[in-house]
């Protein structure tokens, strides 16, 4: 006969799910679940087991040591590696993918005088957070109608788990050479987002590497931040920069170009991405007008407005101030003449040090003697150390610029 002792470690050892959820054939309820998706608004679902991910808390460890966190993520590497610490008993993460769209339809010009920024395609249309927590919701509930007992906890984003890690181990895509989840049906423009459960659905099959030995998003990323395979030093990386609220370096401003937030480049340049657009979500599809707005408006424009105009989407979840300096560096990246007052009333009168020698950089790089008049008056008047050295800096380059421009016209 068992002592007590025994029969106590059995209990603790044996699965927990047969006291929550009734027995029955997990493989044919995890088809039943697949077919499903369409009718919940979700493109694909894979199941991964809950067991911890080892190996990535072994990348996320060398990560942290080279110092390429961008300090976003959750930081705590036991809880973003072990479902157990968020989740009591987990027993398998349910992973979903969402397609968005990669093409405006009829896009706005962007010329003299009407210049214009643009937002990622991942902020195009509703924030995805939202739209994903909506098919989180659904998926819910349509489990809890067939399962008695079933507990979850839905993660988009920013949950403690990795969402591409566990997209990739519930055989949604392959963790591609560009950092993304490529899936193969869906390329990767897609959103991500996962359900940890306590119901025993057995796991799908991870999908081998497709990348080959292409390396087209390494050799096209502007900043050079993806510094290997499926490595990315997330200080250096245009989409981490474009959200950040202090002052920019020249030559990152100078490759930030006219994004307001977000960088597709490396996904742009992916071969598996090549003639996939999705256009079946009405709630994700784009705005012409959001996605690629007008740049001189938006530095004047007030919190209630930018809230009524831009709240809906990922892209405004850092409020306005980087979106507006991003729009001041798209302005000096176009050299546009015409919004030298309007980038002059933000040098000599935005309360934010940050906005004023930001303005004085792309009054710099446009150049003029409108542009060296309000760089003298800021210089004369201005208090804060970084926007002093910056309009210093944009005196001096304004000032080499106009003598080459002379030389060559000699």
């Amino acid at each position: 006969m068992e002592s007590e002792f025994v029969q106590q470690d059995r209990q603790e050892k044996a699965p927990a799910w047969p006291q929550e959820v009734p027995h029955r054939d997990w493989h044919a309820f995890k088809e039943e679940l697949k077919a499903a998706a369409m009718s919940l608004g979700i493109d694909d679902i894979g199941v991964a087991s809950a067991d911890p991910f080892l190996e990535l808390k072994e990348r996320l460890i060398r990560h942290r040591e080279l110092g390429r966190e961008s300090g976003f993520e959750e930081a705590d590497l036991d809880r973003r590696t072990n479902p157990a610490l968020l989740f009591d008993r987990p027993q398998s993460i349910i992973s979903i993918a969402v397609a968005y769209s990669s093409k405006l339809p009829d896009p706005p010009k962007s010329e003299p005088g009407a210049r214009r920024g643009i937002f990622s395609r991942a902020s195009w249309g509703v924030d995805y957070h939202t739209a994903l927590r909506e098919r989180l919701g659904r998926l819910e509930a349509w489990l809890k109608e067939r399962v008695p007992g079933v507990r979850v906890e839905s993660m988009v984003d920013t949950g403690a788990l990795s969402d591409r890690a566990v997209a990739e181990r519930a055989g949604i895509g392959w963790s591609a050479k560009n950092c993304s989840i490529i899936s193969p049906k869906l390329g990767s423009w897609i959103y991500i987002g996962e359900m940890i459960t306590n119901l025993p659905l057995p796991p799908d099959t991870p999908i081998a590497d497709k990348c080959g030995t292409c390396t087209k998003c390494i050799d096209a990323c502007p900043t050079g931040a993806l510094v290997g395979p499926g490595q990315l030093d997330s200080n250096k990386c245009v989409s981490f920069l474009t959200q950040t609220k202090g002052m920019l370096s020249d030559e990152y401003m100078r490759k930030i170009g006219n994004r307001l937030y977000g960088c597709d480049t490396c996904q742009i340049v992916c071969p598996e991405n090549r003639g996939k657009n999705w256009t079946h979500h009405a709630d994700l599809q784009p705005d012409p007008e959001l996605a690629k707005p007008l740049l001189t408006p938006l530095l004047t424009i007030g919190n209630r407005e930018f809230k009524e105009q831009f709240g809906h989407v990922s892209g405004a979840w850092r409020g306005k101030k980087p979106i507006q300096r991003n729009a001041v560096i798209a302005l000096g990246n176009f050299r546009e003449h015409s919004a030298v007052p309007t980038l002059t009333e933000v040098l000599l009168k935005d309360t934010r040090p940050v906005l004023r020698g930001t303005a004085a950089w792309a009054l710099g790089r446009i150049g003029g003697e409108e542009a060296a008049s309000a760089l003298r008056q800021a210089s004369e008047q201005e208090k804060d150390t970084e926007a002093s050295e910056a309009i210093a800096r944009a005196m001096t380059a304004l000032t080499a610029n106009a003598m080459k421009e002379a030389a060559d016209t000699r």
